[in-house]
This record gives structure tokens, sequence and C-alpha cells, in this order.
């Protein structure tokens, strides 16, 4: 009996299923890495640390989850391949264990008009089906209650084909109810033009009355058109033509013209603005162009709809008093208690899975928007909470969350909530990958990679690898940094003005009255949702001198980099140019410089439609981008593909001293030093820079500006992206230039930021309708010292008060 026992009481042998409990990475080297071999843990939170630049994106979203993606893509069949975007295999000899990826970074949502915080989350899609099945009157489908669907009514002969010599025609009618606003099509705007910026009505159009950019006299498509059209005059001022010509030069319908033998549609000059002008994405478009756009159109919430861009029966439909506008137009979280308040059985299924995604919204703290809040003006912080609404309440287990820098945009007091919903994705059983620098963060992870110990060529190996109480141990850049704390500013400057912001009521703000001290540095802080960027960004008179610099992507192609974006090029091109007695533009892999074979993009790239391009080093230049005889021209001992692969630190060298110094070129290099980037290459593209990165060449790029004094300095949160050891480097930065007579206003969260300032504006108390006020204006001491604020005790807490 004894001996059963025994035998019962042995531990079965591990299963050969459960030994998979790595994902083990050897020899990867995308980018920057070299060799780097990790193992990480399944179902744990892992963290990756490092300073900017040291490759941590490269490891995480290059390496483990575009592999990820790229083998799920790779079980669909050929034809739905050819719909999907195509993925290269990463630079790496081994990945083992890799679970599906699911990626949630900051990169910003489209800014179409058309797409707001509803249609993205599809919480507005479940409204529309909520009104079409309860709402009053009834009034169709719930493409009815669509703003971009709009109504057609068709009616006419449809052939049948039945067999041979059995086609029939039989009359057909079509209706498709719409809930898009005829007037704004569903845009919750209108624009008007104003026709003096179009043209010079004392002009004729043969003397070159048009005052639109890129429409000169001899351009047969815009200028011809209209003066051969045989609808005008060419010869009579635009002011003398008859009611007739004016309806046809501005109003005109799209008609069949034959202009110097070519077939051309005329339309009047109103509509032809719109297409080829308005259809565009502002952003987009050259400074020339936007500048044009700003001055010739207004655009005013249209009247018809009231800003609603909902069609007048989408409007009459309402469920207990509310119509699908007044839903949209609530705080999410007022909408979610209404809908809890909706007891109706026949959309039981329909009303639990709203409120689950209402109710998300508010766990992760966005529960201040508003569904019709247009997708294009949340912040890349907020984007990413918006893409992890649909992941928390998933049934999904044993996948991998990729996260990049989650606590980017949120206040101290939100990170803790942050940090649980982590921790609540990983207690699912899921794998948790993060990219973060903020200390609360990474004390929360289960195990820590920290990559370095530099930037660039600098970084790419691993460091430590372990425990949070291990990296602190390491001696790593990292671990020296994790407990660094930045002691109040027991002096500050004194103000030379106030910049006076009167009534402020943009979006939440309450007419808010504040003066921002000019002269010195001020940080503007609280919550997330509290007003921050509504008082800055929205109120600040016109005309002030304000300069902003942003996250917001650089418009450019995979041919810009820092080099051309800087001006940096342009004194190198010329100390080449000038030391080889040759022309400048050989010196420029967009110009006569440019290897013929590759036309100066270094790679030929080969589209395998399905299957992923393949991208190979051109054989001629060798991915140097120059032609062959460039090469031969030498400044300073160096070619100049050499030059554009240095990093900037090293460049700051080279035209430092010596026989290659060029004090143009190196000023420009100071000033990239100054803002820490010194470990991008001058080369790099500029696709490839995180959203910090690319606020820190603007501002760069901003310092070469003449002049100091009177220049008001907007920032949007400069510690994005920034390591623990560079934001001491930041502050420094921050000194000087307000030291050269700049006012500096910074919209921050990061404590140090805010104990360094000589003046804070806190808004709150909360967010959305609970924020909007200003609830501290003073010194960082008297606001540690107040601590009636949250973030007063927050930035209490940070400094050991």
């Amino acid at each position: 009996m004894s001996k059963a026992t025994g035998t019962h009481a042995q531990s079965p042998a591990p299963h050969v299923a459960d030994s998979h409990g790595l994902i083990r990475v050897h020899g990867a080297r995308e980018n920057n890495l070299k060799d780097v071999s990790v193992e990480l843990p399944k179902r744990r939170l892992t963290v990756f640390t490092g300073v900017s630049g040291s490759g941590k994106s490269s490891l995480v979203f290059d390496t483990i989850a575009a592999e990820s993606q790229r083998m799920i893509n790779e079980t669909y069949s050929a034809f739905v391949q050819g719909f999907m975007p195509t993925l290269a295999r990463p630079e790496v000899d081994v990945l083992d264990g890799l679970t599906t990826a699911i990626i949630v970074d900051q990169q910003r949502m489209g800014s179409d008009p058309r797409s707001t915080v509803g249609t993205v989350t599809d919480a507005h899609a479940m409204l529309r089906i909520l009104f079409s099945r309860l709402g009053k009157p009834h009034i169709g489908p719930p493409s009815a209650y669509s703003f971009n669907v709009a109504s057609v009514r068709a009616s006419g002969g449809i052939t049948v084909d039945r067999g041979a010599a059995r086609t029939k025609t039989v009359k057909a009618t079509f209706n498709r109810t719409g809930g898009m606003c005829t007037r704004c099509e569903g845009r919750g705007s209108v624009s008007d033009i104003d026709l003096t910026q179009l043209y010079d009505d004392s002009k004729s159009i043969a003397e070159g009355a048009f005052t639109i950019p890129g429409w000169k006299s001899d351009n047969v498509w815009t200028v011809g058109l209209y003066a051969q059209s045989g609808f005008l005059d060419p010869d009579k001022p635009i002011r003398r033509f008859t009611k007739k010509e004016m309806r046809d030069f501005l109003y005109g319908e799209p008609t069949k013209v034959k202009v110097n033998g070519v077939n051309l549609t005329y339309e009047g000059l109103i509509p032809k603005i719109q297409k080829s002008f308005l259809a565009k994405d502002k952003e987009s478009m050259q400074p020339h162009i936007r500048a044009f756009v700003e001055r010739a159109v207004t655009f005013t919430t249209c009247p018809e709809c009231d800003g609603t861009r909902l069609s007048e029966g989408a409007r009459s439909s309402k469920i207990k008093k509310l119509s699908i506008a007044d839903a949209c137009a609530m705080e999410i979280r007022d909408l979610a208690t209404w809908v809890r308040g909706l007891d109706e059985p026949s959309v039981a299924p329909l009303l639990t899975a709203l409120q689950q995604t209402l109710d998300s919204f508010v766990e992760i703290g966005l529960g201040y928007l508003a569904l019709d809040r247009p997708s294009g003006t949340l912040s890349g912080g907020e984007a990413q909470r918006v893409k992890m609404i649909r992941h928390l309440g998933s049934s999904l287990t044993d996948t991998t969350y990729v996260f990049d820098e989650p606590t980017i945009g949120l206040h101290p007091h939100d990170i803790q909530r942050m940090n649980q919903l982590l921790l609540r994705l990983r207690d699912k059983g899921n794998t948790v990958l993060v990219v973060e620098h903020k200390p609360e963060t990474i004390a929360i992870a289960d195990h820590v990679v920290d990559l370095g110990p530099g930037a660039g060529a600098e970084g790419g190996t691993v460091c430590f690898e372990g425990t949070v109480e291990g990296l602190r141990a390491a001696g790593t850049v990292t671990g020296r940094h994790l407990d660094d704390r930045a002691a109040v500013k027991e002096t500050v400057r004194e103000a030379t003005g106030a910049l006076k912001i009167r009534g402020a009521n943009a979006h939440n703000l309450r007419d808010v009255d504040v003066d921002v001290p000019l002269g010195v540095l001020t940080v503007v802080t609280g919550v997330a949702g509290s007003g921050k960027s509504s008082l800055v960004h929205g109120s600040i008179p016109a005309g002030e001198g304000v300069v902003s610099v942003d996250q917001s992507p650089i418009r450019g192609s995979r041919r810009s980099n820092p080099a051309t974006y800087t001006g940096l090029l342009d004194p190198i091109r010329k100390a080449f140019a000038k030391a080889n007695d040759v022309k400048p533009g050989l010196f420029s892999a967009n110009s006569e410089g440019a290897c013929p074979h590759c036309n100066g993009a270094g790679v030929i790239y080969t589209d395998l439609a399905m299957m992923a391009g393949v991208s190979t080093t051109c054989e001629e230049c060798e991915g140097r981008r120059f032609d062959a005889s460039v090469l031969e021209y030498r400044f300073g001992g160096r070619d100049i593909s050499e030059v554009l692969a240095m990093s900037v630190t090293e460049a700051e060298e080279f035209f430092g001293a010596g026989e290659a110094r060029t004090p143009a070129a190196h000023k420009v290099l100071e000033r990239l030093v100054d803002v820490g980037l010194g470990y991008i290459s001058l080369g790099q593209p500029l696709t490839t820079l995180s959203g910090g990165e690319r606020q820190r060449l603007k501002l760069a790029a901003h310092l070469a500006d003449k002049g100091g004094d009177g220049v008001v300095c907007v920032l949007d949160e400069p510690t994005a992206g920034l390591h623990l050891a560079d934001v001491q480097q930041l502050l420094g930065l921050l000194d000087r230039l307000v030291d050269s007579g700049r006012t500096v206003i910074v919209v921050e969260h990061h404590q140090a930021v805010m104990a360094h300032a000589d003046w804070i504006i806190d808004l709150g108390p909360g967010a959305g309708h609970d924020g909007g006020q200003v609830v501290f204006e003073g010194t960082p001491a008297d606001l540690v010292a107040a601590r009636r604020t949250l973030t007063g005790e927050h930035l209490a807490a940070y400094v050991g008060a």
C-alpha cells in the first residue's frame, strides 16, 4: 500500500510542450545591432532600456515583431498576401519561440477629416447599429447614421443574361440611405474661398491675372485652358466679365474643349481649386502652397449640420432624447453612463460590447475624449492608448504585445494606471515587451534588457540582462541613472514681461486668464486632457513671434537626411567643390553626382508582388550613392560618401580642425550635438527617426535662426524618447535658449523639467470637463510647498520633499 502511495505521489515528467518558455534571438544584426543574442522569458513583462539610438527598437520592432508578422502573413494564400504589406526577413541567425506579435506603437493616426476616435475603435459602428434598432423615428439601416455614407437613389433598365437568346431588360430602382450631410459632405466644416487671393480682377487673363502658385501664362493646363477655352474673352479685365462669363469662369460645369490640338476638360475656377488644393492634406503640401491655401481659404463650421457631419434625418432620430450626434459629442465617460442606463433585451449583446469598449476608454485614462474627436488631433501617446482599446478585452492569450514608450504623454499620476494595464495583459498569459525610459515602468519589469553602451555605432550590444535590482547594481548608464532625482531650482530668473492670454476657451478651457512670463523657462503641466495643448497651441495670441517645435513627421522621402534637412550639406558641398575646383552639384546624390545605375538611391529595389520586395546594394556604387568619378574627389582625406557615413560627433571633430576645417558646417554640427543627436549619421534617412529625434532635429534647425530676443519657443514634450542620462543635457540646452533672449514654453510631464523651471502653470484639476482651469501658477518650490494639486504631490515625492 505504501509502495503504491509512493508511486502516485511522484510528480509526472515535464511535458515536452512546456519546454518552449523562451523567445531566443541569436545573431541579430538589424541597423546598428552587433550580433545581439538574448533569451526573453515568455508570459513575463520585459522592458528594454538604453540611451536613444542604442538599438532598442531595432531589436524589438525591426527583429522580433517584424519576423513574427512576416511569418503570420506567410500563412495566408498568395492571393491574400498580394493585398498585404510585404515584409523582408530581418538580419538575424536564429529566432525561436516566437508567438503572434501585436504592435501598439506611437504612429499618429491618419489626419483624414472623416476619421474620428469613434470610427477607428468600432464604437461608432456599434452606436449606428444601436440607433438603427432603437432610434425614433426609424430612418433606416446603420448606414443612415454614418457621416461617411451619402444617400444614393437610382433607377433605370438593367440587362439580365439568362442564357443564349434570352437576354432581357428589366426596370430596377436602387436606394441607399446615408447619414452624410450634403452641404459639407461629412467633413463638419465648409470652405469659403477668398477670390481676391486667386486673381487680380483689374487684369485680363492674357495680362497674367491669376495669383495662384504655379499658374504661369505658358501653362496650357491652367492659364492656357481658361484663355483658349472659348467661354471667356482672354483680353477683357475680369471685373468687366458679364454675369454669364463670370458664372462660366467661377462655376462652369466640366466640359470637353480642344486647346492647341489637345483634348482637355474645362471647369470653373472654384471646383478646380477645390480639387487641386483642398482635396489634399494641408500638412503634406509644400510650404508656399500651404501658405497660399491658408491665405485663400477659410474653414467655417458647416451651417447646415452645425459641425456634426450628419444629415437632418440622422440628427432627428433619438433614443431617450439623445441623437447619435449628441452621443458622439459627449465625453466618453458620460456616454458610458448613458449606455449603462439603456435596458433593452433585444439588443443586449450589442449594449454589452459597447459598454465594454467605452469602459476601456475610461480605464485607460481617455474618458475625457469624445467619439467625434478627429483622430488626426490625437497626440502620439493618446493614439497609442486608443490602439490599446481593442486589446484590453481580448480573449487571446499567449500572444506577444509590443509597446513603444507607452508612458509618453502621461502625467506621473496616470503612469500607475498604465503600469496596471501592462501587468494585466501579462497576467492573462501574454508576453509583454516594452521599450521604455521612465523609471516607474522599468521598476515593474520581470526582466530587463539594457542596450548600449552608447548610441549609433557605439551601441548595439547587450550591456545587461536580468532583474531590475541587478540593473541597479550593474553600473551601466541606465543602472547609474535609474535613481536620479533633480533638485528644485533655488533661484529663478525674473520675467522681462508677460504674454497675456485672456478668455481662452478652446476645447475644454473655461475662460482662462493667465500671464505667461517672458524671458524665462515656463513649464505647462497637468494630467493628460487637462487643456495644456489647448492653452499653449490654441490660445497664444497671433503675431507674438511664436515658433512651435513639435514631434510631427518631417516631410521628405528616404533621400532626405539630417544633412539635407539642416542645410549642413550646402557648406560641405561647397568645401568639396572649392578644394577640387569643380561644381558643387557633383556632390549631391540627387543631382549630377548620382550613381547612374541606382539614381543615387544606393540600392536597387526589386518588387516581387505578394512576396517581400528585395533591396540589393547597387553593384556599381556599392551603396555609396555617388558616381565613381565623384568619389575620386577628396576633402580632408575623405570622399563625400565617407563624410555622409560619419556620425554627427565624428563629423563635428572632422570639420572643426585641421585641413577639413569648415566653420559653417561645424556650427550646424555643434547644434546637432547640443540637442543630443550626436549618434545619428549625416546620411541617415529621415524616415528612420523617432518622434523625439524628429523634434530635436527641428529644434537644431530652429537654433540657427538669427536673433533670440523676443522669440517665443514652444516645445511639446521634448523629453519624449530621451534616456535618463540625456535629460540633464536637454535642461542645459533649454537654459542656453533662455539665456540667448528667447522665451521658452514647454508642455511637459517629466518631473526633472518641472523642477528646473522658472515658472509653472498647472492645469486641471482633472481631464476633459473636469479640467480646463489653472490650478496653480508660481515657482516649482511654491508648487512643492503647497502640494495642493496632483502635480504638486508627485513633484514633491520626486524631489523627496
